[in-house]
C-alpha cells in the first residue's frame, strides 16, 4: 500500500498515512483553499486501508486550527474510521491540543460524541 505524506504548509496540514510504520497523522493548521481535493487522498487511502487494516488502528489528530470547511472532512474521516471501527478492527483516535486550548478540546469532545470509535483527547503544553 501506497505512503501518502503531505508536507504541511502555512494553510494546510502534515498528513502522514504510513500503513507499514502504523503512524497515521495529520497536524497542524488546516484551513486548504479547496478542502475536498486536498483530503480526497486521505479518504481513498483510508478506504484502501479498512481493507486489511493493521491490528491496531491509532489515528493522531495534532491540529492547532480547522477551519469549518476542513470540519466536516475530518468528520468524514473520523466516519472512515468508524467503518473500521464497527468491521471488528482495534481502532483508536487520538485527539491532541494544547492545553491552553479550549476550542480545539471541545472540537475533539464534540467528534468523539459523533463517532462510536474509541477515543483519547491528550493535552500538551505549548
Amino acid at each position: 500500500m501506497e505512503t501518502i505524506k503531505i508536507q504541511g504548509t502555512e494553510d494546510t496540514p502534515k498528513v502522514i498515512l504510513d500503513k507499514d510504520t502504523e503512524l497515521l497523522e495529520i497536524s497542524g493548521r488546516s484551513l486548504p483553499e479547496d478542502v475536498a481535493s486536498f483530503y480526497e487522498p486521505v479518504l481513498t487511502w483510508l478506504s484502501e486501508y479498512a481493507q486489511s487494516p493493521n491490528k491496531k488502528t491509532i489515528f493522531n489528530f495534532k491540529l492547532t486550527y480547522f477551519n469549518t470547511a476542513s470540519s466536516k472532512l475530518l468528520l468524514d474521516i473520523l466516519m472512515k474510521l468508524e467503518e473500521i471501527h464497527e468491521a471488528g478492527n482495534d481502532v483508536l483516535i487520538r485527539w491532541h491540543f494544547p492545553e491552553d486550548d479550549e476550542d480545539m478540546e471541545e472540537a475533539g469532545e464534540e467528534y468523539a460524541d459523533i463517532v462510536d470509535v474509541p477515543f483519547e483527547q491528550v493535552s500538551y503544553s505549548n
